[in-house]
């Protein structure tokens, strides 16, 4: 069943939002790249925001619409570590609950299943 296109337009529009609050505010992305990699912390917040923002372009036309379902995806993967990261260490983020922190685990979830609904 294809969505609507209003729900794909939220979907991109969610993405593009996203991504470009890595350049409004790249310290805060920065803040929670895990330690293992926080050397390209600043390369990190650069590539997951265009990738989020090209994903989100990619998800307008019907033609790319399914790939950028798949790139969504695979990025919503790629910085889950931040959020586990984020979670387990509460105490080096002290300016946010560590329950915040928990319940937005489940969040990432809930964004990989609202850019399914809206790329299909």
């Amino acid at each position: 069943m294809e969505r609507s296109p209003l729900a794909r337009f939220g979907t991109a529009i969610f993405w593009i939002f996203a991504g470009t609050m890595h350049f409004v505010v790249p310290r805060s992305y920065e803040a929670i790249v895990p330690p293992r990699i926080a050397k390209w912390k600043k390369e990190v917040v650069v590539i997951s925001g265009v990738a989020e923002i090209a994903g989100g372009i990619a998800v307008l036309p019907e033609s790319t619409k399914r790939g950028a379902r798949w790139w969504l995806l695979a990025t919503l993967a790629a910085v889950y570590p931040a959020n586990v990261h984020m979670a387990v260490n509460s105490k080096d983020f002290a300016r946010i609950p560590p329950a915040a922190l928990w319940a937005r685990l489940p969040v990432q979830f809930l964004f990989a299943w609202m850019t399914w609904r809206g790329t299909e």
